[in-house]
């Protein structure tokens, strides 16, 4: 203003020819700095205004953030993906890893709670048979996770409760902290690695139940890793196979130069090195965006600002996979039997089935009251495709886990389970005493009624669902639905379109001859 008000009464008290020029010059020099400035800030401002959490966008994923730099052996994926997909690591040979981790189904199997070790087909279409080793003695207690980008060196937690993780303080021999503890082999490439030890020694995922299988024998000694435990039995199959055989020498040159060699840690080692590069998941439109090659669809850079933003979606879903790798409360709905946790006997006099029917989450790892019902923030990678979602299930569309997120206490009292998501039970195995004997048999109609509440009991139960909404730790945030429209589009940026079809990672057929899901 002062500047302004000086070149006017200058201006006014200047009568010669040449102080007239001289200041007609400075008037212009003034006028286009200040409409130089004038400009740049607008356009700061409009910048601001269309990414004004631009600085919290993570940097763009590259090869080096995978383990071997995301080329590892192809030997080593090749026989992975063989292994993937092959049944005979199942105890009864009728499971295999793909069954609930399908490439069609994103990586997951399409329902909240599915059926394991027992029943056949796919997802939706998975079903009982009629005898007795075609019947479940449980649904799988948790929502089979996604698999996508678990290449990647920052995943060092597994399973939605963390329970194989890094040993960073370099407890264990081995290199991770496990259920297994000190028995856990040496030797695993990973976490990814240490993770696939497992799903195969679960009575109720892959190994089935004691008296039906020497896996399953073991498994209820609770002899994974010794001599003839279960990891020993699985490698043994294999090393009978010659095609398996000579696919483990290309895979492992050098450590693997006879059957004998094959041990359960190769086929970790393998499944992991499969499914880092079958399951890679980085070329979504907002990655695309993140590395400037392209623009996001205004709906969806709105939904970007508001996750970046007001709706603190990125105070727990940060960084390059849109997860934290932390544990919270959020108030998620249990449905299903639970993981055997709590000392709430309400459901085991009420039906006379011996169960307790919670599930701690990551309480029930780390042994702490203050950890109780709290799961890991999963990463959002394809979070458009992987429904159901929550630990449970417990949401079969994306909009309902959204604003789920936005008042869970809120969310949790007025929850109804989705019957489509949850597929039916008409029959289910028990596991009953004959003398010196364990045998199994269909459980009668009655006592499968008392079977089929423990889905539901937590949730109709006010004391146990007062529990799972004290362990809360979200605020509530207010969206409008314009605004939840908004995220949503968002989340569909995070699809990479390559996993929208991924017939191509099936093998045709496996070295066992079993059939392939």
């Amino acid at each position: 203003m002062c500047d302004w008000f000086c070149l006017r009464v200058s201006f006014k008290s200047t009568t010669s020819k040449e102080g007239y020029g001289l200041h007609l010059k400075t008037m212009k020099t003034l006028v286009f700095s200040v409409l130089a400035v004038t400009s740049l800030f607008l356009i700061t401002a409009l910048q601001a205004q269309q990414t004004p959490n631009q600085d919290r966008l993570p940097a763009p994923i590259i090869s080096t953030d995978y383990y071997q730099d995301g080329a590892p052996n192809p030997e080593k994926v090749e026989l992975g993906k063989l292994l993937f997909f092959d049944k005979i690591l199942s105890g009864n040979k009728n499971i295999a890893c793909a069954t609930c981790h399908h490439p069609t189904l994103a990586t997951g199997d399409g329902v909240s709670l599915g059926f394991g070790e027992g029943a056949h087909g796919l997802g939706q279409d998975r079903q009982q048979g009629g005898s007795i080793e075609e019947v479940v003695h449980e649904r799988v207690p948790r929502n089979a996770p996604a698999l996508f980008n678990l290449g990647a060196k920052e995943f060092t937690r597994m399973f939605h409760d963390g329970r194989v993780e890094v040993d960073s303080l370099g407890y264990y021999e081995g290199g991770f902290i496990t259920p297994a503890k000190w028995k856990l082999p040496k030797g695993l490439d990973n976490v990814l690695a240490a993770q696939a030890m497992f799903p195969v020694t679960s009575p109720t995922e892959m190994a089935g139940q004691k008296g039906e299988n020497p896996i399953a024998d073991a498994i209820s000694l609770n002899n994974a890793a010794g001599p003839q435990g279960a990891w020993a039995l699985i490698a043994q199959r294999l090393q009978e196979l010659p095609e398996y055989v000579d696919h483990f020498e290309a895979a492992f040159p050098g450590d693997v130069q006879q059957p004998e060699d094959i041990s359960m840690v190769h086929v970790a080692n393998a499944i992991a090195a499969f499914e880092a590069v079958a399951f890679r998941a980085d070329n979504s439109g907002f990655d695309q965006y993140v590395r400037n090659e392209r623009e996001l669809s205004k709906e969806a850079k709105k939904g970007m600002d508001l996750f970046y933003g007001t709706a603190q979606c990125a105070s727990c879903h940060s960084g390059k996979f849109q997860t934290d790798h932390k544990f919270y409360g959020i108030g998620m709905p249990q449905i299903g039997p639970g993981k055997s946790d709590g000392s709430d006997a309400t459901y085991w006099r009420e039906t006379g089935q011996k169960a307790f029917v919670e599930d701690f989450g990551r309480g029930r790892v780390t042994v702490r009251d203050e950890d109780q019902f709290k799961f890991r923030t999963p990463s959002l990678r394809n979070v458009a495709l992987t429904g159901p979602w929550g630990h449970s299930g417990a949401y079969s569309t994306l909009e309902d886990v959204v604003r789920h997120h936005l008042n869970p206490e809120k969310a949790l009292e007025s929850y109804q389970v989705d019957p489509y998501a949850l597929p039916s039970i008409d029959k289910a195995a028990e596991t009953f005493s004959d003398g010196p004997r364990l045998k199994h048999r269909i459980i009668s109609q009655d006592r499968l009624e008392g079977f089929l509440v423990r889905d539901t009991w937590v949730l109709q139960n006010p004391s146990l669902k007062e529990k799972i909404a004290a362990a809360n730790e979200l605020t509530p945030v207010d969206l409008t639905d314009q605004e939840v429209n908004y995220v949503l589009a968002f989340l569909e940026s995070l699809t990479d379109s390559t996993s929208l079809d991924s017939n191509f990672q099936i093998p045709q057929h496996v070295p066992s001859g079993l059939p392939v899901d």
